[in-house]
Order: structure tokens, then C-alpha cells, then sequence
């Protein structure tokens, strides 16, 4: 029961500080793809505590000893105890609920994810057969038509794709550097942080943060992507191909509003911009160690805490059954 609660109090701090680095992000644009993998960590700690502690609750932790007799016994006792104290029943009945709960959302939620995304990738596969020409010279698959767009799609093929308005659109310079920001979002493997934030906002989207984490991952992807760019384009080559993208595309409907592609011009553009211009200072490697070494402690700290009680018990005598007084008169009887 305690293990239980210091599961649910964890989850309701990682909430919190969630809710706050949301707010006060400036810091994980510092290194956005390392801020990603934390606010990734964060949202799957709290998943694994809240199941963690429907388990605790239910199912107590149980004294080990040096045989799997005694322990399944140790098991039998707890369990006997917890169920027959008052409202035992009632609080275990709740610890397996939220531990179902937590699963099967969680199932349901990677089911809509993997369908969704499925279904985006052969929607846009069709679309690039029926429409798309490949432009070997750029590497890429153009569609004929006039709406100025650019994003990529990631799978067996990995695949930029680009309209024929941002051809039109956009200088040779400028159109490299939004090739260099899309190829980018492909070899840093964004696809799969951005999967992995959707099907953690899906299964638990009555919380805040779980509901905006998907937004957020995208946006921090996004200048992770225009610092790669940056590294072998002239940033503010990038910035401007940018807003002559957004520009164009103010007030008509995106064309790769989908979980599946990253466009180049999707995310805060204003902020995007003037980190272009005006970069921030990089985290040091110290504090980057920190933040890797807070990675790692986010995704152990839920089962370390559960089981903390096994690990006392196993420095504990091995649990001894009671002797019966038949026995204790047969131990002293002469024979």
C-alpha cells in the first residue's frame, strides 16, 4: 500500500514538472532532441508508476526466502491479510482496475497509432504513384501542384516529397537548405520519438501533459531538424525559406497535417525563426550528461520503487512456518 502510494505521488510530480517545463521550455530548445527524449521519459515513467501501483496495491510485495515453497507460503499469508482487513478487497479491487486501465489504454491507444499511421502511408504512397514524378538531380519525388509544401516520409524508402509551387517558389539555395532540414528529420530518426509521444498522448489524454506532448515533441523534432540544416546551410538561407513557405501556405489547409510526415514549415514559426537567427547557447556537456543521466533514472525509478519491498525482504531470514504442537510433542517425545 505505501509502495503503492509513493507510485502515485511520483506520477502526480512528473505531471506537474511536466506541466511546468511546458511553460518554461526555453531551456529544452537548448537541446531539443535531448528535451524530446526527456519529456518522452517523463510521460512513460508516469504511464509505468500508474500501472506499477495498481500492481503494488493489489498485490503487496512479498517477503522471499530461500525456497520457492516458502515463498509461494509468504505469498499466500500477504495476500490472506490484505484481503481480510476492511476494505482489503475494495482496495485491491481498485489497484487492478487502474492497472488494467493503464493496459489497455495503452493497447488501444498503440492500435489507433500504428492504424492511423498505416493508413497515412499508403494514402500518401498512392498519392506519389499517381502524382508524384522522382527528381533524381534533388533526391526527392515532386507533386504537381501549386500550394508550396515540403515534408518528408519516413519507412522501408524514406522519401522527401516536394510540390512543385515551393520549386517555383523558393531559390536554389533556399530549396537545398529545406532539403537538408527534411533528409535531417529522416537520418535522426524522428518518426519514431513522434510515434511514441502520439501513442502516450492517446492513451491518457484527460492529463495535460500527456495531451500536449505530442505538439511539443513535434515542435522541439523541428528545430533539431533546423540545427542539422544549419550545420551545412547558411541558417538564415533556412529561415527564409521558411517563411516564404508559411507565407504562402497562410490560410489554405496544409497538405501533410498528419502524425506520419514532417514538414518543413510546420511548428512555431516565429520561434523557429529567431532561433535561426539569433541561436542560443548550447547546453554543456555537463549539464547534457545530466539530463541523459535523468533519462535514465525516469525510466528505472517506477520499478526500482516497486520493487524496493522485494529487495528489503531479500536481505531478511527466510519465513519459517509455525510449528504445530503435534510436532513440538514428537520433537521432545523419547524414543
Amino acid at each position: 500500500m505505501t509502495v503503492g502510494a509513493a507510485l502515485l505521488v511520483y506520477a502526480a510530480i512528473l505531471l506537474a514538472l511536466g506541466r511546468l517545463a511546458h511553460r518554461y521550455d526555453g531551456w529544452l530548445a537548448r537541446a531539443p532532441r535531448l528535451g524530446a527524449t526527456l519529456l518522452l521519459a517523463a510521460a512513460w515513467s508516469v504511464l509505468a508508476a500508474l500501472f506499477l501501483a495498481g500492481l503494488t496495491v493489489a498485490l503487496p510485495g512479498t517477503a522471499l526466502s530461500s525456497g520457492l515453497s516458502h515463498l509461494l507460503g509468504a505469498c499466500i499469508l500477504r495476500l490472506r491479510a490484505a484481503y481480510v482487513t476492511p476494505g482489503g478487497a475494495a482496495v485491491a479491487g481498485a489497484g487492478l482496475t487502474l492497472s488494467g486501465a493503464i493496459a489497455a489504454r495503452v493497447g488501444w491507444a498503440s492500435l489507433q497509432v500504428v492504424r492511423s499511421r498505416l493508413t497515412e502511408r499508403r494514402r500518401q504512397r498512392t498519392l506519389l504513384i499517381l502524382c508524384g514524378r522522382r527528381a533524381a538531380e534533388l533526391e526527392a519525388v515532386i507533386l504537381d501542384q501549386p500550394q508550396p509544401a515540403a515534408y518528408c516520409l519516413a519507412g522501408r524508402t524514406n522519401t522527401v516529397i516536394l510540390t512543385s509551387g515551393t520549386i517555383e517558389l523558393l531559390t536554389g539555395p533556399q530549396l537545398a537548405a529545406v532539403l537538408a532540414h527534411e533528409r535531417a528529420h529522416l537520418g535522426a530518426r524522428h518518426h519514431r520519438l513522434l510515434a511514441g509521444a502520439a501513442l502516450a498522448g492517446r492513451a491518457l489524454p484527460e492529463l495535460p501533459f500527456m495531451r500536449d506532448l505530442p505538439r511539443q515533441v513535434r515542435r522541439l523534432l523541428e528545430l533539431h531538424a533546423d540545427d542539422l540544416a544549419a550545420c551545412s546551410h547558411d541558417p538564415e538561407t533556412l529561415a527564409t525559406a521558411i517563411v516564404a513557405v508559411a507565407t504562402a501556405r497562410a490560410g489554405l489547409a496544409p497538405v501533410s497535417a498528419s502524425s506520419a510526415t514532417l514538414a518543413a514549415a510546420d511548428g512555431d514559426t516565429v520561434t523557429r525563426i529567431r532561433r535561426l537567427l539569433l541561436p542560443p547557447a548550447s547546453l554543456s556537456p555537463r549539464r547534457r550528461r545530466t539530463v541523459r543521466a535523468a533519462v535514465a533514472v525516469l525510466g528505472l525509478m517506477p520499478l526500482l520503487v516497486a520493487l524496493t519491498p522485494a529487495a528489503v525482504a531479500a536481505t531478511q531470514p527466510p519465513v519459517r512456518r509455525p510449528i504445530s504442537a503435534f510436532q513440538q510433542v514428537s520433537a521432545i517425545a523419547p524414543r
